[in-house]
């Protein structure tokens, strides 16, 4: 898994400005995420508008699913990943790691079919794709199942289908029937291809998705550094929260979007976002509760286990963000 991460990211380079090199006074750092959707808005912010070299950072943002992700962190590859919430699902199954900041908690998922499967009673014996096993998008996917009265254990397939984009052109052609699509791409599958929306997570549960995840021991081997990556992020979601038509221009660069739904995409996502990168007591425990009993858990994780919030309350102090 490592080496063809190494790989990715060697071809990633070649590819690199040779300008970049030439900026000695900036400290290279990586950054992966893992679907291209609005959940990675602070990371395409912090590129687009300038707030990682405002922090001495030349960043390079990649994509790369979230399992390949977690182990580039642990063996050093990366600095930081921002799929936070396959991180905390990583953490009982001993993965070394640290939620520093978490920028959604609210699922921006909604169960997406093609356009003959029109009610749930439709999708048994039906293929869905996901991301990652176990990721929030897949757990949001589940819980929808769930509440609609499906057993999603036996009454849909689910396979590994690539990012949210690679899925809908699967829907598209059949091998998938089910997706669990974020914004734009379920305003892209809704508009263009006519397919059904079956269901809505967003005001059905927490769910915490998007942030910063580092190393554990890094919080002292290099704090400083991870303290200027954290900054960098908090500046961008700033940015989100107060420039909604900036942000949208990120948005449609950045997913290849026409402005008009990127501008959509900004409005029914932004209200899933934190102000100050920290999610509040209830969406902690919520959210650790149901993790618990998706994995199998006997009780859920500590938090103290999963979150260390030192470094956002000092930045939000600084950047007189809210808490």
């Amino acid at each position: 898994m490592t080496h063809f991460f190494l790989i990715e990211l060697f071809i990633i380079a070649l590819f690199l400005p040779a300008s970049l090199y030439a900026q000695g006074s900036l400290q290279r750092t990586i950054i992966t995420y893992s679907s291209r959707s609005i959940a990675a808005i602070d990371l395409f912010i912090g590129q687009d508008r300038g707030f990682f070299r405002e922090e001495g950072l030349e960043t390079q943002i990649v994509q790369v699913r979230a399992t390949a992700a977690i182990a580039a962190v642990i063996s050093g590859e990366v600095h930081a990943l921002g799929s936070v919430g396959s991180a905390i699902r990583a953490i009982p199954r001993g993965a070394p790691i640290k939620v520093l900041a978490v920028g959604m908690t609210r699922p921006v998922f909604w169960l997406v079919t093609r356009p003959e499967l029109k009610t749930f009673a439709d999708l048994r014996g039906k293929v869905m794709g996901t991301t990652t096993l176990g990721g929030s998008q897949h757990t949001a996917g589940i819980r929808m199942l769930r509440k609609a009265g499906l057993n999603p254990d036996k009454d849909v397939t689910v396979v590994l289908g690539g990012d949210v984009p690679t899925q809908l052109q699967a829907l598209i052609n059949g091998s998938i029937q089910i997706g669990i699509f974020s914004p734009p791409t379920v305003i892209v599958a809704r508009d263009k291809h006519r397919m059904n929306i079956l269901a809505g997570a967003l005001d059905e549960f927490s769910s915490l998705q998007s942030g910063l995840a580092v190393l554990d021991k890094n919080l002292n081997d290099q704090r400083e550094l991870v303290k200027r990556i954290v900054r960098a992020r908090s500046k961008a979601n700033r940015y989100f929260h107060q420039n909604e038509r900036g942000s949208s221009e990120v948005l449609a660069k950045y997913l290849n979007v026409d402005y008009p739904t990127a501008l959509e995409t900004y409005r029914i996502s932004h209200g899933a976002f934190t102000t100050g990168g920290i999610p509040s007591e209830a969406e902690i425990t919520e959210y650790l509760k149901a993790d618990a009993q998706i994995l199998g858990l006997p009780a859920p994780v500590p938090a103290a286990r999963v979150f260390d919030f030192s470094l956002q309350r000092e930045i939000n102090q600084e950047l007189g963000a809210r808490q």
